[in-house]
């Protein structure tokens, strides 16, 4: 007995030293996602994607991978056998990253240098003399890096090229925020650096500009490569046909019971025309949005979800600090929301962002009133519970305070988790009677804006399927949105471009949202006397593995 337990502590103790070597090789080649994280180590670099460096680090990987298929997985126990399977999938999806899908040959936007810059500057982590010294050492080394960009990139996608340049005219507000952090620790190199670094990014937009007019690379993956990106990034075992067909089940579901609810929202029959568009019209008019309010009205949805989720102790909260921000606009012409958390390896005591895009200021006056038509107040409250509480701001904290947590996992966080428990607490807070104001129609409203984000969800997914397997144009998937997820046309024209942009993300929702979904029904089942917190709290426990190896680690 004795001998056999040797043998299981000789197989972890090979298996943590690899882990450990492997993760560290991969944060080394990936200073920028380092950083984010939460490790500091290579916070004076960035990253080096010349050829020969991404040839070295690809052989690297098919070597790490032999290695992880070599350990012994029936030796471990369950904890490190997950483990294992996310480490795979982790170095299998950066190798077919780096050479099937091939960004840095042809998408401007993986070469953006603010985000570098701009990790340092706004997460005080560490003395600001540190910081300041990490910052001068990547912004001298912005023009050689965007310099090799120009290099590499041989082919360029037009609509990526459009993005990057728009986000480069936010570089200077980067270097704003820099030299915030410097004043408080001067260095004697930071101005010469800095413009050097601006008047390169500057340059390197100009160039793009001229790259546009004849830039004829196509996003779309393909049914091949695409299949390929769902397997690898979503880790759950399921193909784009699935996701597809569960998807367009799902929608026709949410369908009619936002017909059901317009219907009982203006005391209306189900089969009125177009008797869910005016419902939500209705709602958006009596919750009306602008630039000058948006930021407040999220702030408001904030302080009101956190204490009704404290008052029906739904999870327990952990602390820290969380700040509502205009996005940045360097990484605007995605999403109009996002949460900038803290990394789960970072250990310092750091604010939380939650950044809200407001209307482009270059927008005519009627597509700003579609945009806070779409964003409207009473949509702000269910965005709040995605993006804040009880959504990323909330979970993301969890997963940083679990200790106990393998290096694996924390290195390893699922995309599908972290959107499907964010889709999971929306839907959490109308089921458990939260509402806006106190209105009498309230929850109505809330629930059509509700459905409405889980019709976004889901069509997310479709539109990712149907976009990169090649089988929908941009009026067909306008009209798609529009007709079947009843969003503004400026909203679906954003959506269409976020899909080109992007590849595999957009599922992460409904395939997240279905994984968590299912857990929690199932602990329902298993534990019907615990209380929501009780089962809230366990599926948070783990930090952010994707739902099947949570499943697996909590034996269900």
């Amino acid at each position: 007995m004795s001998s056999e337990r040797s043998a299981v502590d000789d197989e972890r103790r090979a298996f943590a030293r690899l882990a450990g070597a492997v993760i560290d090789d991969l944060l080394a080649a990936d200073p920028v996602q380092a950083t984010a994280l939460g490790d500091h180590r290579f916070d004076d670099q960035l990253p080096d994607w010349s050829p020969s460096a991404l040839d070295d680090l690809a052989t690297r990987l098919d070597d790490h991978m032999t290695r992880l298929d070599a350990i012994d997985d029936v030796a471990l126990p369950r904890t490190d056998q997950v483990d294992l399977e996310i480490l795979r999938a982790k170095v299998a999806a950066r190798h077919f990253d780096l050479t099937d899908v091939r960004r840095h040959r042809w998408d401007p936007m993986a070469w953006d240098p603010g985000t570098a810059i701009r990790l340092l500057a706004v997460r005080d982590f560490a003395p600001a003399a540190e910081r300041v010294a990490g910052i001068v050492s990547r912004l001298r080394a912005v023009p050689d890096y965007l310099e090799q960009s120009r290099r590499s990139l041989v082919e360029i996608s037009a609509i990526h090229a459009e993005t990057a340049i728009t986000r480069a005219s936010g570089f200077a507000a980067v270097i704003d925020e820099a030299a915030r952090v410097e004043q408080m620790a001067p260095h004697r190199d930071f101005s010469q650096a800095a413009q050097d670094a601006a008047e390169a990014v500057e340059m390197h937009a100009r160039w793009l500009s001229e790259q546009v007019p004849t830039a004829q690379w196509d996003p779309r993956l393909g049914v091949r490569l695409y299949s390929a990106a769902v397997w690898h990034h979503l880790d759950e075992e399921l193909t784009p046909v699935q996701i597809l067909e569960s998807a367009e089940a799902h929608l026709d579901d949410v369908n009619a019971l936002l017909r059901e609810t317009a219907g009982e929202f203006l005391r209306e029959s189900v089969r009125s025309p177009d008797i869910v568009r005016r419902a939500l019209a209705r709602v958006a008019e009596e919750s009306p949005v602008n630039d000058a309010t948006v930021l407040d009205d999220v702030r408001t949805a904030l302080d009101r979800l956190t204490d009704f989720v404290r008052e029906h102790d739904l999870v327990t909260i952990p602390g820290g600090e969380t700040a509502i921000i205009e996005m940045p606009e360097i990484h605007r012409g995605v999403a109009v929301a996002y949460c900038d958390a803290p990394g789960p390896l970072e250990r310092a005591n750091v604010a939380t962002y939650v950044a809200v895009a407001p209307a482009p200021a270059d927008w005519g006056a009627d597509r700003v009133a579609s945009f806070y038509r779409e964003y409207n107040g009473m949509l702000l409250h269910d965005l709040a519970a995605h993006e804040a509480m009880p959504g990323h701001v909330l979970q993301l904290a969890h997963a940083r305070a679990v200790r106990e947590a393998s290096m694996v996992r924390s290195f390893g966080m699922s995309g599908a988790f972290v959107e499907g428990w964010a889709v999971y607490a929306e839907h959490l807070m109308w089921e458990r009677g939260y509402t806006p104001d106190d209105r009498a129609d309230a929850g109505l409203r809330l629930r059509l804006q509700q459905l409405k984000m889980q019709a976004r969800m889901t069509l997310n997914a479709i539109l990712d399927a149907r976009v990169h397997g090649g089988d929908i144009d941009e009026p067909g998937a306008i009209e798609l949105l529009v007709r079947r997820g009843f969003q503004e046309e400026s909203e679906a024209v954003g959506k269409w471009r976020r899909a080109l942009l992007t590849a595999a993300q957009l599922p992460t929702y409904f395939v997240g949202w279905l994984g968590v979904r299912g857990i929690v029904d199932d602990l329902r089942v298993l534990h019907p006397d615990w209380s929501d917190r009780q089962i809230h709290d366990l599926v948070l426990a783990h930090g952010s593995p994707g739902p099947r190896h949570l499943r697996a680690l909590l034996g269900l």
